[in-house]
């Protein structure tokens, strides 16, 4: 199955689920309750994604200054965005899935295991990478006839 494939698939399944998970919750909470649900989890999510991209974004500045490569900083606001993008998203599973972005501890976990799977990926020749500069950059154009 093509990636566009599975992306479409993941667009019509996910509300299905979700619209099915919130009638289920609604029966048993009622339909006042799961509306108050659904916005505090927007409302306390939104302020949780403000917080640790906050967080994140000073750790982001502080390694630049610091003359490091910012990687664990960069993929913690990625991590933070997607994750606050789902805790806006009216749902049960998205606010779960957000939660985890979110959330130091899940978030790290997260991220350990994409980097395993990304280095296996790589290893074993799934992904690949080029890197390609154009212009008037240091490195950029033929290298160097070997002396």
């Amino acid at each position: 199955m093509s990636g566009l494939a599975r992306l479409a698939l993941l667009f019509i399944l996910v509300p299905i689920l979700e619209l099915a998970l919130l009638i289920r919750v609604g029966n048993w909470m009622g339909f006042w309750p799961t509306i108050a649900l659904v916005a505090a989890t927007g409302v306390v999510g939104a302020w949780l994604a403000r917080r640790e991209g906050l967080r994140a974004f000073a750790r982001f500045r502080e390694q630049l200054a610091s003359g490091q490569m910012p990687e664990e900083a960069a993929l913690d606001g990625v991590c933070i965005l997607l994750g606050g993008a789902f805790l806006l998203t009216p749902g049960i599973l998205t606010d779960l899935w957000g939660l985890s972005l979110v959330l130091p501890f899940s978030r790290t976990w997260l991220q350990r295991r994409l980097r395993a799977a990304a280095k296996r990926r790589i290893e074993d020749g799934t992904i690949q990478a080029t890197i390609v500069s154009v212009g008037p950059y240091p490195g950029a154009g033929p290298p160097p006839p070997a002396e």
